[in-house]
């Protein structure tokens, strides 16, 4: 299974089977502590992959074996902390990072998915992959990599809180494009983290970082994109990352820790319809315990059918009335499920086990909806992330994974490419690998879509190349036609 598929999977909780007496309780409480999912990204070697081995050592997010093994293999020097993370053998030959490393961590005040994005421009597409789900995003700007001039042919920036002229800033071209990736890829909160300002004599560290967030905010600016914060870090000291720094007085603000947790999870869409992507189907015994109807006849006794799946829109509750797609039979939900007791409803953003009134015909790949609410399209245009070192070519079919369901399409049109640089657009005959653009899709049956800036599941789609079974590229919906 390819690295985006596994993404989009466990992107929904495992859902919970275990037997368990049937109690009610409110699920809503899962909500109350919404876990904050965010990737880093930057310039190769920025510092991501020791940025987030000092959040999980501040944090004690890291088992005492590890740590062990970290300070006999660095044999009395400081201990490697992005080793937590490069975890593939080719990473650590390299000292880069070329896949996409997950790790968890949790404070008292909240918990954590957190990913490291690659640097290198050839795994963009590895980026997009981070990007798929998060909340936020934080941006390592290495200040030991730029120039900053203060000549005379430079422009001057203002001035700083000292008084002193602020040198010119150019921002590396690998910062604005996974700035722009994230922005364009609609995470909703961006963070810049400038690292390294150890490495700079004490005198200079404040003039710097303060001549850098001017760049990062004119960047910003012309962007059209508002950063969360602008936080200075040393990644390897752990300067500003969980605890504030001893050795910068001038600065007063929060830590990176701090910020996310202060940042807010992407809205889960509460109100509205329900919207559930069915995962999979089971039958309860008598006990409460439940095993999926796979290889099973579907009649079989009185067991009631537990439809499984993460709500992404709206709510469920006993009583409402739900239409399946694509078959159009309706039902009223009997009862709900959670966490292996019944509830009294989910909400979007938790998952839910769904029996209903009636025995009707549903599997894997099918939604459940309010009755009257979705318009089916069978054609959409969409922002385009092409993965694949195979090029998108209008005409070609492929197959496309919406929710848990697939579905064959052909590439009608390429509208145009987008310069991630700029955001400036082209035309373009094809897109290859690591390039954006805007193109409409044909399906050969409708789906339930909505635009991916109101829902963030059912306005997203994998796109799959038949011939090689790779993941070839993401689709954000922008509209169906």
């Amino acid at each position: 299974m390819n690295t985006l598929t596994q993404t989009l999977d466990t992107a929904t909780p495992a859902l919970d089977q275990s037997a368990a007496a049937p109690e009610h309780h409110d699920a809503r409480e899962e909500s109350a502590h919404q876990a904050l999912r965010f990737l880093t990204a930057g310039s190769v070697d920025d510092g991501k992959s020791t940025l987030i081995g000092r959040l999980l050592l501040d944090a004690q997010g890291i088992l005492s074996d590890q740590l062990d093994a970290l300070e006999r293999r660095a044999a009395g020097a400081p201990i490697d902390l992005s080793l937590l993370t490069d975890g593939l053998e080719a990473e650590r030959e390299q000292g880069i990072t070329i896949d996409v490393a997950y790790r968890y961590f949790a404070t008292p005040a909240r918990k954590f998915i957190i990913a490291d994005a690659p640097g290198h421009e050839q795994y963009t597409r590895n980026m997009v992959t981070a990007a798929a789900g998060s909340d936020a995003a934080v941006v390592l700007v290495d200040i030991t990599k730029l120039k900053l001039s203060g000549d005379a042919s430079s422009p001057a920036q203002g001035k700083g809180t000292t008084g002193s002229p602020l040198p010119s800033v150019t921002l590396l071209p690998q910062t604005r494009r996974h700035s722009l990736l994230a922005h364009r890829l609609r995470v909703p909160s961006i963070v810049f983290a400038v690292n390294k300002l150890d490495a700079l004599p004490p005198e200079q560290a404040q003039q710097a970082f303060e001549a850098v967030s001017a760049a990062l905010r004119q960047f910003a600016d012309e962007a059209g994109l508002v950063p969360s914060a602008i936080v200075p870090v040393s990644a390897l000291r752990g300067d500003g990352v969980a605890t504030p720094s001893a050795h910068w007085n001038w600065y007063q603000g929060p830590t990176l820790l701090q910020v996310l947790e202060g940042l807010p999870a992407a809205g889960e869409a509460h109100e509205g319809a329900l919207l559930m992507p069915v995962q999979f189907v089971s039958r309860e015994d008598a006990h409460g315990s439940t095993e999926p109807t796979a290889g099973r006849p579907s009649g079989t006794g009185h067991q009631p059918r537990v439809i499984w799946g993460r709500v992404a829109r709206g709510s469920v509750r006993p009583g409402d009335p739900v239409v399946v797609f694509p078959s159009g039979q309706t039902a009223l939900v009997a009862s709900v499920r959670h966490a292996g007791v019944e509830v009294d409803g989910c909400e979007a953003g938790q998952s839910a086990g769904i029996v209903l009134d009636r025995h009707l015909d549903i599997s894997r790949g099918d939604w459940l909806l309010t009755p009257g609410s979705a318009a089916p399209t069978d054609s959409f245009s969409a922002t385009l992330a092409w993965l694949d070192t195979e090029p998108a070519v209008p005409g070609r079919k492929y197959w496309v994974r919406h929710g848990h369901r697939w579905v064959q399409t052909r590439l009608l049109s390429i509208e145009h490419r987008l310069d991630i640089h700029d955001l400036s657009t082209s035309a373009a005959a094809q897109l290859e690998v690591n390039e954006i653009g805007r193109v409409q899709f044909q399906l050969q049956q409708p789906l339930p879509l909505q635009p991916y800036a109101e829902n963030r599941v059912s306005g997203a789609l994998i796109v799959v190349d038949p011939s090689t079974n790779r993941t070839s590229g993401a689709l954000l919906v922008e509209q169906g036609l």
